[in-house]
């Protein structure tokens, strides 16, 4: 059942740091109405990099996390500039982050971190053919590059320093993409 999306009645702006918080008047299709709030990003969206070393080998950062205050493994990631694409981006920060260029970048797909009252989208970006290629990032201080075989993803997942959300789902995405869409691809 395809439903029509609520009326807006009046739409309010405050800022909210880097977010601008929009508050929603809505009238739901059977005459509900309710307040709701969102935040919308003032950036140009970021971008969640998985670069392959090779076919079964993803290169993890481990950066300091100031909101657990712990180093985390994570995957590379970083804002899109404006004027830049996705793809740019990507290799940018897969640069900065991890000291490694790419000759082949892919935009997987795009997810969101709670669609429920956030707009922020993340870019997915696979990144392959890989070379050694460093540029000056806004880090403090030079990222530890951790290579980890994607057959032994279920190890990964259950540690306690590799916790952020989109790192995970970026992981799973990939490998499925990995086993079942460039198959298809290379068929093509």
């Amino acid at each position: 059942m395809t439903r029509r999306l609520p009326t807006i009645h009046a739409t309010t702006e405050h800022a909210a740091g880097p977010y601008r918080l929009e508050r929603l008047d809505l009238e739901f299709s059977n005459g509900e109405r309710r307040l709701y709030e969102r935040l919308h990003s003032r950036g140009h969206g970021a971008v969640i990099v998985v670069p392959l070393l090779d076919d079964a080998t993803v290169l993890l950062v481990r950066e300091y996390a100031a909101g657990v205050h712990r180093y985390e493994l994570g995957l590379v990631k970083g804002r899109i500039d404006a004027g830049e694409t996705p793809i740019e981006a990507a290799n940018r920060e897969l640069q900065e982050e991890a000291g490694y260029a790419a000759h082949s970048l892919q935009v997987l797909r795009s997810i969101s971190l709670a669609p429920g009252y956030m707009s922020h989208q993340t870019h997915l970006v696979l990144a392959r053919g890989l070379y050694p290629q460093r540029l000056p990032g806004d880090e403090p201080e030079q990222l530890d590059v951790v290579p980890w075989r994607l057959d032994a993803l279920h190890e990964l997942v259950l540690r306690e320093d590799f916790s952020e959300g989109r790192s995970l789902a970026a992981l799973f995405i990939t490998r499925e993409w990995l086993q079942h869409m460039d198959r298809t691809d290379a068929d093509a």
